[in-house]
């Protein structure tokens, strides 16, 4: 019995290391150091969501259930924020504007609520305008149910695409033998709502039985990461995987990303969770890092700015504590390379109206990268 589960462990092994070809074949550059750093603001312990207002001004949120708004380096607390289930990795998280505030006011946050059925929390998406330094006219849009005492994979990240659809994530909140695979649950998926909460008609799981209608894709773990591709308008998500097998997925409508039917990383018992890294009617990831780096925030270069890193994207790791480029060539990795190394835990990043990127890091605040 010993030899047999030493020969199925190597054989797990071996196959590990032959799906991992290709992503080994891809190093990570060092950190060229051809930038600066300058603080934006400092003093928030752990900045998830970064939005920038027409102004130029900034508003962050804070995990702890604070939301900043951010003029010229000076701070101000954006009062009548809603209370947090600020717990484990939840708490007050994304923040994005509507396409067209300028017009219509609306901001949109997710955050961990105590709203709804069970103790504990859940993910919960609303809308809200800023009037006099103060949320108002706030409307819940969802609230993944049954609440839970875990303190794990809440996601949340959100965007909107070019038809001004709303796309936001929340992780399967530690219970990944249920959630993620059963599209009647919530959470482990990609929701894609009308900017005012109601549920497109064209969604895949409309009209289905048992199903949550909202849900978009489904077979995720922990995406904190999700972009819109500004040159193709595909919606890109990275999530964390176990031990291993962090993914950068492209989103497609009812489709199934595998967690935890497949996966390239294992347990952190370091107990196998499956045997297979790729199944048939399964999405395969365009990339993944063995081992994790433990990815969030993300975003597309584009402009002038940093000609090197123009078309290429940016991903936050939290693990090692720097920023990585990926680089692409159209919907493939060809690249990595180290930039703010040593920075500390990056939570997000994002390019401002005015091309330059910004890093939130916990414990720091929000940095802007200068190119020389």
């Amino acid at each position: 019995m010993k030899t047999l589960s030493l020969l199925f462990f190597s054989f797990f092994i071996f196959n590990c290391e032959a799906q991992l070809k290709t992503n080994d074949a891809i190093p990570l550059q060092e950190d060229a150091k051809n930038y600066s750093l300058e603080t934006v603001a400092d003093g928030i312990n752990n900045p998830w969501g970064m939005a920038f207002l027409p102004d130029g001004s900034l508003l962050v949120t804070e995990k702890s259930g604070i939301l900043f708004h951010i003029t010229k380096g000076i701070k101000t607390e954006v009062k009548n924020v809603p209370a947090v289930y600020n717990r484990g990795q939840g708490g007050l998280m994304d923040i994005v504007l509507h396409p067209n505030y300028s017009t219509n006011g609306w901001i949109y946050i997710t955050y961990a609520s105590t709203e709804g059925e069970g103790e504990g929390g859940n993910t919960q998406l609303i809308r809200a305008k800023l009037e006099n330094e103060s949320l108002t006219q706030i409307e819940s849009l969802y609230k993944c149910e049954p609440n839970t005492t875990r303190g794990q994979h809440f996601g949340s990240r959100m965007v909107f695409d070019n038809e001004g659809y709303l796309y936001f994530s929340a992780g399967e909140r530690g219970n990944h033998f249920v959630n993620p695979q059963d599209i009647s649950r919530d959470n482990g998926k990609i929701y894609r709502l009308n900017d005012d909460g109601s549920i497109p008609t064209d969604n895949p799981f409309v009209g289905q039985a048992n199903a949550k209608e909202a849900i978009y894709s489904y077979g995720h773990r922990n995406p904190q990461g999700l972009v819109k591709n500004p040159v193709t308008g595909k919606i890109w998500e990275h999530e964390h995987g176990p031990q291993g097998g962090d993914e950068i997925n492209i989103i497609k409508k009812g489709a199934n990303y595998g967690w935890p039917v497949v996966t390239y990383g294992i347990d952190y018992n370091n107990s196998i969770i499956s045997n297979e890294q790729q199944k048939p009617g399964i999405e395969n990831p365009i990339y993944y890092w063995v081992s994790s780096i433990a990815p969030s925030g993300m975003t597309f270069v584009s402009g002038d700015k940093y000609p090197n890193w123009k078309g290429h994207l940016l991903v936050g790791s939290l693990k090692f504590q720097y920023l990585e480029l990926v680089k692409l060539d159209g919907d493939k990795i060809i690249g990595r390379q180290k930039i703010a190394t040593d920075i500390g835990r990056l939570r997000n990043v994002t390019q401002g109206p005015d091309g330059f990127i910004y890093m939130g890091v916990e414990g720091k605040g929000i940095l802007k990268i200068i190119p020389n």
